[in-house]
Order: structure tokens, then sequence, then C-alpha cells
């Protein structure tokens, strides 16, 4: 339409010497060829992360460290057994009114604080209320609360050595397996009472003593004696049996996140370095400037004429082999679509308005095509591979072709030509009146 002629769909049609040209239509395989990095990093990404999965489950089973209904080798349900069934009525707490609760009552205490949460007040507080309490590795907090003048000695070389004090539990354990944490007795908790027992060095793997307030503490450098993966070896099981097992009832105290203080945590200021904020206010303004920087407005568009003459059908072929491209079969055809419904419309004088529904009774009329078979080809059909496209595109020349020849039956075996009146007499429709090609050459 408008004095533009449109290329045939089919160029081997028109030209039955020209090759057809090969598809490039991407497929799987190109796809594939083509995101080969991509999907080599989402590949490593997704084995990295199952590897990290895997050793985090093998590292840290389920449940908390040391908790009473814990089976992982880090956890302690195995010795919790043992214990009711020798007739102690174990308790598991996770707060500290609960501990208190049961400590009022005569029960032995069990403390492991792994993150260590309770503060010195809440230490003090549970200290003043238990009669006996077991501490499996004690923190800062706790050895000074509980036991002043006991430090932190390190680790012990191998198995510590046998029980050498007045604890019936230590007695009845004799030895203690590898993998101890040792604790020191200086002069102040000396003269307190406190004792040591399984040396090791300058250290002790347990030592026990009275607390400020009366009680009776009881000090594991490690959790070995406990976890479920080392309570077998050597005498682990005597000594923690016989320190839980003293009195029928056991509270086992894991501090809760309930437990910890939060008036005394610090804040998010406190804990920010103080080059953090001014880099923040830096990054927002630099954040702001680059997108105003981005995002202005250049005016508005200037057209202006190339410096070389470019023909039409290059533009045609350009936009082919990107729809080619990015196999987008559904805009290649309703371009097709749209071509042959203007030119169909404009050889059966429709109106450049007229709807496609119009344009389609018109064509059935002509052609005495059935107007549902007309309106898929136009409209309707949808094409699920490159088979299909060229069968429509096929379809539409036949059908265009069936209209002239309707029309002008003595034009059905070559291109549509019509006459109309002009200078110089008849010529055809879509020629040059004045002989002159499109690129302005004269024949």
């Amino acid at each position: 339409m408008n004095g533009v002629r449109e290329a045939a769909p089919s160029a081997t049609a028109a030209d039955p010497g020209r090759a057809a040209a090969p598809a490039i239509t991407p497929g799987v395989r190109g796809a594939l060829r083509r995101g080969r990095t991509w999907i080599v990093v989402a590949v490593a990404l997704l084995a990295g992360a199952l590897v990290l999965v895997v050793l985090q489950g093998a590292v840290r089973g389920p449940g908390a460290p040391l908790a009473a209904d814990n089976p992982a080798p880090a956890g302690a349900q195995a010795l919790a057994r043992v214990l009711v069934d020798r007739g102690v009525e174990v308790q598991q707490v996770r707060s500290l009114d609960a501990a208190l609760a049961a400590a009022r009552g005569g029960a032995t205490v069990f403390l492991h604080d792994d993150l260590g949460v309770l503060d010195r007040e809440r230490i003090a507080e549970l200290a003043a209320t238990a009669e006996t309490i077991v501490v499996a590795r004690p923190d800062f907090a706790a050895l000074e609360v509980l036991a002043p003048g006991v430090r932190f000695a390190g680790a012990a070389e191998g198995a510590p050595e046998p029980a050498s004090c007045d604890l019936a539990a230590a007695e009845r354990a004799e030895t203690l397996s590898g993998g101890q944490q040792l604790l020191s007795i200086g002069d102040d908790a000396d003269a307190s009472g406190f004792t040591g027992c399984f040396a090791s060095g300058d250290g002790f793997a347990v030592v026990t003593g009275p607390s400020p307030d009366g009680a009776d503490i009881v000090l594991v450098g490690a959790v070995t004696p406990f976890a479920n993966e080392t309570i077998d070896r050597a005498g682990n099981a005597a000594l923690a049996i016989g320190l839980l097992g003293t009195r029928d009832e056991l509270v086992w105290y894991l501090p809760g996140p309930g437990d910890a203080d939060a008036a005394d945590a610090p804040t998010l200021a406190e804990l920010t370095p103080g080059w953090v904020s001014p880099v923040l206010v830096l990054l927002v303004v630099v954040t702001i400037a680059a997108g105003v920087q981005r995002g202005r407005r250049f005016g508005p568009l200037v057209v202006e004429d190339l410096p070389v003459h470019v023909r039409a059908s290059e533009t045609g072929e350009g936009r082919a082999r990107l729809y080619a491209r990015s196999a987008a079969r559904g805009r290649s055809l309703d371009q097709l679509r749209i071509g042959t419904i203007r030119r169909l419309a404009a050889v059966l004088r429709l109106p450049r308005s007229a709807e496609v529904d119009a344009v389609v009774a018109a064509i059935a009329d002509t052609t005495g095509r059935p107007a549902a078979s007309v309106r898929a080809l136009l409209v309707d059909a949808e094409p699920r591979g490159d088979r299909d496209l060229v069968d429509l595109a096929r379809g539409l020349a036949e059908l265009e072709r069936a209209v002239h020849s309707s029309i002008e039956p003595h034009a059905a075996s070559g291109a549509p030509h019509r006459t109309g009146a002009g200078p110089g007499g008849p010529h055809p429709i879509g020629a040059d009146p004045t002989g002159m090609d499109p690129t302005g050459r004269r024949p």
C-alpha cells in the first residue's frame, strides 16, 4: 500500500534458480552453546551449595549442642537416657525462671551456656538458688561469678593424668579420654577451697569447690565427658553419670534467647566502625548522582538525512534476520499478515479503516473459500515451528493469488496486474507512470 511494494513471501517461488537460504533459527543445541558459560556458573554454584549443605549436616547435627533430646554426635541424649534408666528425673529447660523454680526444690543444675547468653547477674542468681551446679565448658562470666581465681589453661595434650582428688565421681571414672580443656586454680581459688582433678601440666580437666554463695560447683572444662560421640571413651561416662546422678532430680539447663539481657546488648552504632557511616552517605550520594546522570534526557529526537541511500529491502532483510535469530515466528508471521491484509484490502477496494473481519468477509465472497479458513490463515493460526511458519507464508501468497485470480482470471498464472488510466495510456498498477524505476534510473 501507499506505493510501496513488499517482497513476496517465498523467494524461491519468484526466482526458481535461487537456492533456499539456510535456516538460522536457533535450536536447543545452539542455545546451549551460547549459554554454556552461565550454565557452568550455575552448575558450580549448585554444586557448592550442595557441598556446603552436606558439610554443615556432617559437622553440625540437628538440635542444640549437648541437649538431652539431641541424638546427634554433639548432643547428649545417650547420657540423659542412662540417667532416666537409673531413676533420675531429667527436666530439660530453656529459661532461667524454670531453672530457678526447679533448683529451689533441691535439684542438681546442669548448665551449658554454649552461646554465652547469661550475664553475671543471672549466673549469680542461679548460684544463690541452687545447691549443686555442674557447668560444662564454662565461659569467662561463669568463672568470674562461680569460681573467682579459676582461669582457662588451654587444651590437654593427649589424655590427662588419672584422678587424684576427693571427688567421688572422678575416683570412679579413674581416667578421661583425650580432647579435654584445662582450667587452672589461682591462689584466690585455692584459698577458697577449689581443687582440681585429672591434671595435665598446670591445668585440670575438672575443678570443684564452693561458690561465694555457698553452692557446690563442679567445672568441667570440655563437653567431651557428656557428648554422644565421646561419652563411651575411657571413664567419660562414669564421670558424667557420677556428677549428674547424685540426686533424684536433675535440671538440664540450656539458656535460650529469652535469657539474654537486651539492655546490655550493644547497639548497632556501637558495633559499627566509625568510618562506615560516612562511606554509606557517600555511596548514597554517588548512587543518586549516577542515576541522575544516566537518566537525564537528551532533548527531542532530530530527523537527519543519512549520508547514504539505504534500500527498503535491506531494512526488511535485517529485521527478518533479527526475527530468525530470536526465533520470533509469531512476529515474523504478523508482518507477513499485515502486508497481505493491506494489499488485499486495496485490491478489493476496501477503505483503509476497514476491520480485519470485513477484509476476511470480502476475501471469502471473492474466492469462495470458507470465512473460517480465511480468518485462520490471516489471524488465528499460530506457528509452532519453522515448518508451520513456511506453510503459513505460502498460504498467504496462495491466498493473494486466489484473490487476484478471482478478480482477473487472466492473471492467475503470473503476478497480479491491473491496468489503470494515467499519463501516457494504461499502465500496470504499482508501476511508476513516469517510466522511471524506484531507483530513479530511466529504462
